[in-house]
C-alpha cells in the first residue's frame, strides 16, 4: 500500500505531469473547483451487506470478493486529474482503492484473460474498456475520494476509476468486470458516444 505521505501517484496515473495547470487540462475542456454530478439514472441506495465485486471471462466466475474481503486487499492512494466529456476538468483529485493490478493479482491472474473488458454497473448501466487501458497501474476500483467513503452520487460506494478516459468510463457503482475477446459498446456508447475516449484527442462522440 503506499500512502499519501509517500510519493502519492502510481506509476501509470502520474500522466503528464504536474506542472503548468494549462498543460494538463484536455483541449475544449475547463477548469472546475466542484464536482459536477451527472447521472445516466437514479443513484442507487447502497446495501454493503449483499455488495460483491466479481471478475469474469466471459460467463465464467474468475474472483469475487465482498464488501468486507474487498477493502482487505492492499488499497492504493493516488492523485490525479479527471476529465468529463461534459467539458469540465478537475485537477489533483485523491482517491483511494484497489487497483485493478491487485485485483489480477488477487484473482490469481498475471495478465487479463482477453482484450476487452465490459464494466456492470448497479442500475444497469455498461461501459467498455480494453484490457490494456486498465493494467499497470492505469486504472482502480475506487471506494474512497479526498479522504472519506465515495459519496453513492459520486458512485459509491464503490467506482471504476480510469483518469486517462473521459470519466464516463470510470464507471460508478461498479460491481462486475468481464472480460471479453471481441470489443462490445456499453451504454454511452451505444448511444452515440465514442468507442474509446480519448480526452486529449477529444474523442467525445462516434466518428472524432
Amino acid at each position: 500500500m503506499t500512502t499519501m505521505t509517500e510519493p502519492p501517484i502510481s506509476r501509470g496515473f502520474r500522466g503528464r505531469g504536474r506542472g503548468d495547470q494549462s498543460a494538463r487540462v484536455p483541449p475544449g475542456q475547463h477548469l472546475v473547483t466542484d464536482f459536477p454530478v451527472l447521472s445516466a439514472g437514479p443513484t442507487p441506495e447502497p446495501d454493503l451487506s449483499g455488495w460483491r465485486f466479481t471478475l469474469e471471462d466471459g460467463d465464467t466466475p474468475l474472483g469475487a470478493w465482498s464488501w468486507a474481503e474487498f477493502n482487505a486487499l492492499p488499497q492504493t492512494d493516488v492523485v490525479v486529474d479527471i476529465h468529463c466529456v461534459t467539458t469540465w476538468s478537475k485537477l489533483d483529485t485523491e482517491w483511494r482503492g484497489v487497483s485493478f493490478d491487485t485485483l489480477l493479482e488477487a484473482a490469481g491472474l498475471s495478465e487479463p484473460p482477453g482484450p476487452f473488458t465490459l464494466i456492470h454497473c448497479d442500475g444497469g448501466y455498461t461501459t467498455n474498456v480494453p484490457s490494456e487501458d486498465l493494467v499497470d497501474g492505469k486504472a482502480m476500483v475506487a471506494t474512497l475520494y479526498d479522504g472519506e467513503a465515495l459519496h453513492p452520487e459520486h458512485g459509491g460506494p464503490a467506482r471504476l476509476l480510469v483518469p486517462h478516459l473521459y470519466f464516463w468510463k470510470s464507471a460508478k457503482w461498479v460491481r462486475r468486470i468481464q472480460f471479453l475477446d471481441e470489443e462490445q459498446p456499453g451504454f454511452w456508447e451505444e448511444n452515440g458516444y465514442h468507442i474509446y475516449g480519448d480526452p486529449w484527442r477529444e474523442q467525445r462522440y462516434d466518428g472524432d
